[in-house]
This record gives C-alpha cells, sequence and structure tokens, in this order.
C-alpha cells in the first residue's frame, strides 16, 4: 500500500489554489519539454550547469 505524500506548503497560500494553478500550467509546460525546441533549450541548460559546476570545482 502506497501512501500519497502529503504536501510542504509553507507559503500561506491555500493547497487547492497552489494545485488548481498546477493543473492549469502542467500541460503547456509539459508540451514545450516535449517539443525540439524545449528539448534543445532543456539540453543547452544541462551544458551550461555542468560547465558552472566544473569551474566551482576549479576553485
Amino acid at each position: 500500500m502506497s501512501r500519497r505524500k502529503k504536501p510542504i506548503n509553507h507559503t500561506g497560500i491555500p493547497q487547492h489554489k497552489i494545485e488548481a494553478t498546477v493543473r492549469c500550467l502542467m500541460p503547456d509546460i509539459l508540451a514545450f519539454y516535449e517539443s525540439e525546441e524545449g528539448q534543445r533549450e532543456f539540453a543547452e541548460w544541462k551544458q551550461r550547469r555542468e560547465v558552472d559546476g566544473q569551474e566551482d570545482n576549479r576553485g
């Protein structure tokens, strides 16, 4: 039996309003990241993070 984790909300915004907003935005976010443009931008973002992480390790 798996139990659903209770969300942690310390914003003062009612949970039902957060969930309603997410239900509106999530389809567009998913569509973007599934698109060719979204895939390309995500790959570029990951590459920038790797470069930034390597620079941080150098000191």
